[in-house]
């Protein structure tokens, strides 16, 4: 080894590092561990001896460490490393969450920190030495743990500045989400009677937004007198509030508090209402970035449509409604006290659960309106005149869709999407206003009519009445459906009577033919133009008479001829078209179907109102009723005679309001089906037909018309007619839905011709008359 010191001599203090290699082979006799590749030990080298000292050149000893720097590894090589390991693992989740966090910014920062490298490499050997010394050395026991006042401070700061640098990159790094809570943009569609007032909701949440510039000033700020005044001030946060909420989690378990407006705005619309540490957090950050993109009354603004005030309502609008009955701009300033206070906690607020309840509501509500004074958005005058606490309703008036008026939002939804163009996505999040056409007195005096037939009905043969089935429609000589009746129960039957295009027309069928041959004219040769003909004109009346045409009889295809038929199997001889009309004689019909063309008779049908798709085969019988029309449609047609030959669609909406907003609605277009002498000539009669039936039920000067549908295998029985410029369709049928859909005869549960059920539906529902 001497030769590998034949070099100048080292200076003073110098180390350096020797590697001894194994021996070769293990000794025999117990010596101490041999040096294992690999491990060091350090050498000090003393300075150079005199000129006259006889210590030969490369000679060392190691050098003695000195007893501070002993002391300091000592005392650091004595950390117990149970405590450490568990400071890790502890420590763990917490670096993850960081890491995830500083992803972004590291990412965004790796060029800066690569040009400041060089740099940072110098500055290293001098952070060193600023490196604090802990535990302290020179000391023992205890006192070694101590920090000294300069550690202490350095501590301080640095704990500051660690703080800063972290919550700016957390602000960097914090992103206000693109996804609303599903509860804070679903809404629910509110359906209106005709005369403006609640019909029905629909939708899984009971809110409706609505724009700032309807709240009224009072009610904004009794919100804000109760749950953030200084809200127009401050930055979306309150750190003292937060503290206080980060007290009561981590500490008493009290969840409530601690929130500007704009943290509760946040929590609603994008987060969870989960109370943690970390939810807070992310809460603050994003009402920070938020206060500084949206203005305050956009806040302002979501967060009173999104606020949860119990009773199932969420937002200022459903609240008003659910606790006063009334839209939120007809409010008083003592009333929206109420209401904020529900704020603090709904299950503690509303009165009507308990006398608890309402002390602390009383309480609440005088505090807000003082807090108003002495921000000085009341006056005191204007607070003496409300001493009076202001109940509300002891239930929420929200308005459920009922066993009847399911019916009626159904119409008026599929109308509403169809007419308004409106996705079956947009119209579940909800927020629609729908102003629908139905009369609420029709409605009842319908419904009325049809309750009391199927009680007499139940009456008279309980079996028969399991089966038997009523659809009516009352619709405007404009189109508007102003009645339905679509069933006992929607929840348990879910199709809609007044709707359904189940069984025939029949006999109600022949105005459309009698209108087509006025219209059009006859043909009784093959070639020969079409001839006019008026209601006088004679047709033959009698029973069971064979349809002809140019070329003969008529033959269907089991090769027989086609005869026609009347009720009752009377005969009438030779009977004007209008007299036929009047006294519900078939035959003539039959054969002025040939004579007009069942093609011609079908076009004027369906310009009148019924659908291409309830008619069957173009044969003889489409002329007393083969055709299978809604109760909507039969009256919307019939409506067609009443408007001077005009028709216009049935519709249920009139108008569309989203949040406020009109939505545009495509409006239903009267067109010419008949000329209005055809129309006037068929009105007349019609109003004969009902005159003869019913001499006594309507005064003279009433404008009544009315007929009566018979099919010719009984399986169902109609009564069509208009009054003061409103039709009404009603049919009763037989189907035994637990079998088949295929209608059954009637057996007298709808009366007779001369005695319909369907009649005293339809007189019950237009009553009065005159």
């Amino acid at each position: 080894m001497t030769g590998a010191f034949d070099q100048e001599p080292q200076p003073s203090d110098v180390t350096m590092q020797l590697r001894f290699e194994p021996p070769p082979e293990p000794p025999r006799t117990p010596v101490p561990p041999p040096r294992m590749s690999d491990e060091t030990m350090q050498l000090r080298f003393e300075p150079p001896p005199p000129a006259d000292a006889t210590r030969p050149l490369g000679v060392f000893k190691p050098s003695a460490v000195p007893a501070r720097s002993a002391g300091r590894r000592a005392t650091r090589s004595a950390s117990p490393a149970p405590s450490a390991g568990r400071l890790a693992v502890a420590a763990a989740p917490l670096l993850a969450a960081l890491a995830r966090l500083l992803g972004p910014v590291t990412a965004r920062l790796a060029p800066l920190t690569e040009r400041l490298s060089p740099y940072i490499r110098r500055l290293e050997p001098y952070a060193r030495k600023l490196r604090p010394q802990y535990p302290r050395p020179g000391r023992t026991d205890w006192r070694r743990w101590i920090p000294s006042w300069r550690q202490s401070v350095g501590a301080f700061f640095s704990a500051i500045g660690m703080t800063g640098a972290f919550l700016v990159v957390a602000y960097a790094a914090t992103d206000i989400p693109q996804n609303l809570n599903s509860y804070a943009t679903q809404q629910d569609n509110v359906f209106f009677w005709s005369d403006g007032t609640p019909m029905a909701r629909t939708g899984w949440v009971q809110r409706q937004d609505m724009p700032l510039k309807d709240i009224p000033e009072d009610v904004r700020w009794a919100v804000l007198a109760a749950e953030n005044a200084s809200f127009y001030s401050d930055p979306g946060i309150s750190v003292s509030g937060i503290g206080r909420a980060l007290y009561r989690t981590v500490g008493s378990g009290d969840t409530q508090g601690g929130s500007t407006i704009t943290q509760q705005y946040v929590k609603n619309v994008y987060l969870t209402q989960n109370q943690t540490i970390s939810r807070k957090f992310t809460e603050a950050m994003i009402s920070l970035k938020l206060d500084n993109r949206m203005s305050k009354d956009k806040i302002l603004e979501g967060y009173l449509n999104t606020s949860w005030f119990g009773r199932g309502t969420y937002g200022i609008q459903r609240a008003s409604q659910a606790y006063y009955g009334k839209d939120v701009g007809q409010l008083n300033v003592s009333q929206a006290a109420f209401l904020a206070s529900l704020l603090k906690g709904a299950g503690l607020f509303d009165p009507s659960l308990s006398k608890a309840n309402h002390a602390r509501a009383v309480e609440r509500w005088g505090w807000i309106l003082d807090r108003m004074v002495d921000l000085g958005k009341l006056s005191p005058a204007e607070r003496a005149k409300y001493k009076t606490f202001p109940e509300p309703m002891k239930q929420s008036k929200t308005f459920y869709t009922g066993s009847q008026s399911d019916y009626l939002v159904e119409l008026a939804q599929q109308y509403a999407k169809k007419a308004a163009g409106i996705s079956d996505k947009d119209f579940d999040l909800g927020g629609y206003q729908i102003y629908t056409t139905f009369d609420r007195k029709r409605e009842t005096a319908l419904t009325n009519a049809v309750a009391k037939a199927r009680k007499q009905a139940k009456r008279k043969d309980a079996d028969l009445a399991k089966t038997a089935h009523y659809g009516a429609s009352s619709i405007a000589a404009d189109g508007r459906i102003l009645a339905v009746y679509g069933g006992p129960d929607h929840r348990t039957q879910g199709y809609n009577e007044s709707n359904a295009t189940t069984v025939p027309a029949g006999s109600a069928f022949t105005p459309f033919v009698y209108a087509a041959g006025l219209e059009n004219g006859v043909r009784t040769t093959r070639d020969s133009p079409a001839t006019p003909i008026t209601g006088d004109a004679l047709y033959n009346g009698d029973d069971n008479v064979p349809v002809t045409t140019p070329e003969g009889p008529y033959w269907d295809r089991s090769g027989k001829k086609v005869a026609a038929r009347n009720d009752g199997g009377k005969s009438y001889g030779q009977i004007s078209l209008h007299r036929a009309l009047a006294q519900s004689v078939n035959t003539p019909f039959m054969q002025l179907g040939m004579d007009t063309g069942l093609g011609t008779v079908r076009a004027t049908a369906e310009a009148s109102g019924l659908l291409s798709s309830s008619f069957g085969a173009q044969v003889p019988a489409m002329s007393v009723g083969n055709a299978t029309p809604s109760a909507i449609r039969m009256a919307s047609a019939y409506g067609t005679f009443a408007d001077a030959g005009r028709h216009t669609e049935p519709y249920s909406v009139s108008r569309i309001t989203r949040n406020g907003s009109k939505v545009a609605l495509k409006k239903s277009v009267s067109q010419r089906a008949v000329r209005a002498r055809v129309a006037e000539e068929v009105s007349s009669a019609l109003s004969d037909a009902f005159r003869t039936a019913h001499p006594t039920a309507a005064p003279a000067s009433a404008e009544v018309t009315g007929k009566i549908g018979t099919t010719q295998d009984d399986t169902a029985l109609w009564y069509v007619g208009t009054a003061r410029s409103v039709s009404t369709a009603v049919v009763v049928y037989r189907i035994d839905l637990a079998k088949s859909l295929e209608p059954l005869p009637l057996e007298g549960i709808a009366g007779t011709p001369a005695d319909s059920v369907p009649y005293d539906i339809w007189s019950g529902a237009m009553s009065p008359l005159g």
